[in-house]
């Protein structure tokens, strides 16, 4: 196991939300389409299932629309959260150590990692109420359910604490209802936070930004408005977006670009070879855990046991055996997962279940350890070192707005869109399915040669975008659902 952040803490990771489907697509006179899909199942290895705290579901990092020199990164965490739990409700858990990662120089390991430790406070031990009278402020004393939190940097030069110290930055409170949190769009304003050195910085609740028809997908490979072209049919539906309704809890850094890059400089342009970066967020828990009646110590070093870099990765290119292991280990240790890039299962699954789609080659994908694990070559190539990171090439301008770039990004030619880094209207689902099915686009396939099978080109899992849109300003991610309007997600 690889040693923790330099200069302090923490250990190594995990990630990805998703899993492969399969389908057939029927345009015009007899031409059968397949398609595989995928989505952050946010429940992607068997030991982070049961630890939904340090589970990351997603990660997104892109230049800032409205702050140009800045770079937005945006990791959550707690997969699929009822708007409604309370009294208990969801938060960022003490015992964990949330981080992002930053590589800037291509080896794979972290040169910038920001740390977040989380408290929890009850103001009144005597209730058990989440809040005693409507909360109108982020430090309204009737708050009774109080976390605040710490952010650290850590560099070759050492650790510096960020900003604030310890219980001056409040993570958001649940969105409970009309009566306990009349205006909660002004408390979400207030746990935005300007730190050390022009970085803004939120944590807490939002809506789940992913959008993917899991129930579909996890029922034997099924996507609804195919259904009739399953080997076993069903009546063609639209596609569900089943992460709608549901919550997540969200780390937001806006970070100026200077902060970030190996030679810390603006980058002059997309051809700056200074300006590519490759960012992956962590969490990770003490060793040892002990329970003593109603209290618990942790105890030893800290031990990564969740990772994310690109979307995906862990649900659907890496076996259940090694998922674990995944999790636990450094990308810049990913040269021993190779073989399930090279070689991977999902094609085998769509060439064995439709015969009828073009067969994807299922041996020799190396196009895949381009996007996947190097960056691609003229894009967001970082160097030969194979490592899952989530590559963002920051002298690519933004496309416009945030929610106003094209869903299929380097696909349809939109370059500051996935897999340039990832924004929160980026398809990830739509746009790894056609990659594994070898239907690149006719953009890529010019450009970089790579394979583009039709009508594996035109694959999609019938949910193109998030239930809610987007705020236009830092940290992007919609409110987050009330519970007193839930309905179960």
């Amino acid at each position: 196991m690889s040693e923790p952040s330099r200069g302090s803490p923490p250990p190594r990771r995990r990630r990805g939300r998703m899993v492969g489907a399969v389908a057939l697509l029927a345009l015009g006179a007899g031409a059968v389409f397949a398609t595989t899909a995928m989505g952050s199942s946010h429940r992607e290895a068997p030991l982070i299932a049961d630890d939904p705290a340090a589970d990351n579901t997603d990660l997104y990092a892109f230049v800032s629309p409205d702050r140009t020199d800045a770079v937005t990164i945006i990791a959550n965490f707690i997969p699929l959260e009822e708007p409604a739990g309370g009294p208990n409700f969801h938060k960022f858990a003490d015992d964990v150590l949330y981080e992002i990662k930053v590589d800037n120089t291509g080896d794979g390991e972290e040169d910038v990692t920001y740390q977040f430790n989380f408290r929890t406070r009850y103001v009144n031990k005597d209730t058990f109420l989440y809040n005693t009278g409507q909360v109108t402020s982020i430090d309204d004393p009737d708050l009774n359910s109080v976390t605040t939190y710490t952010v650290r940097r850590i560099t070759m030069g050492g650790s510096t604490l960020i900003g604030r110290g310890a219980d001056n930055l409040h993570m958001a409170p649940a969105n409970i209802g009309p009566r306990s949190t009349p205006d909660y769009h002004a408390i979400e304003q207030q746990a935005v936070y300007t730190i050390g050195n022009g970085i803004k910085v939120f944590a807490g609740p939002r809506d789940d930004p992913f959008f993917v028809d899991l129930g579909s997908i996890f029922d034997l490979a099924g996507l609804r408005p195919f259904n009739p072209f399953h080997l076993i049919p069903l009546p063609a539906a639209p596609g569900v977006d089943d992460v709608a309704g549901y919550n997540t809890h969200t780390i937001a850094m806006q970070i100026p670009t200077d902060q970030l890059t190996s030679d810390h400089e603006l980058p002059t342009g997309p051809g700056d070879p200074q300006g590519t970066i490759g960012i992956y967020a962590s969490a990770s828990r003490k060793m040892v855990k002990i329970f003593r009646g109603e209290r618990q110590d942790d105890q030893g070093p800290y031990v990564q046991v969740s990772r994310l870099g690109n979307p995906l990765i862990n649900e659907v290119v890496i076996p259940i055996g090694r998922k674990d292991q995944w999790n636990a280990s450094d990308p810049s240790g990913d040269s021993k997962f190779v073989k399930f890039y090279r070689e991977p299962e999902v094609p085998g699954l769509v060439n064995l279940l439709y015969p009828a789609l073009p067969d994807a080659p299922t041996t020799g994908r190396e196009d895949l350890v381009a996007v996947l694990l190097t960056g691609v070559p003229g894009l967001n190539f970082t160097g030969p070192t194979k490592a899952d990171l989530l590559r963002l090439n920051t002298g690519v301008p933004p496309s416009g707005p945030v929610g106003s770039g094209n869903r299929l990004g380097v696909l349809a030619g939109d370059l500051a869109g996935y897999p340039n880094g990832r924004r929160l209207e980026d398809d990830v689902t739509d746009i790894e399915v056609r990659a594994l099915a070898c239907g690149y686009g006719d953009i890529l396939q010019g450009l970089l040669g790579l394979c583009n099978l039709s009508p594996n080109n035109v694959l999609g899992d019938g949910v193109d975008a998030n239930e809610v849109p987007f705020d236009t300003s830092f940290p992007y991610v919609a409110t987050p659902h009330q519970g007193y309007a839930s309905h179960g997600g």
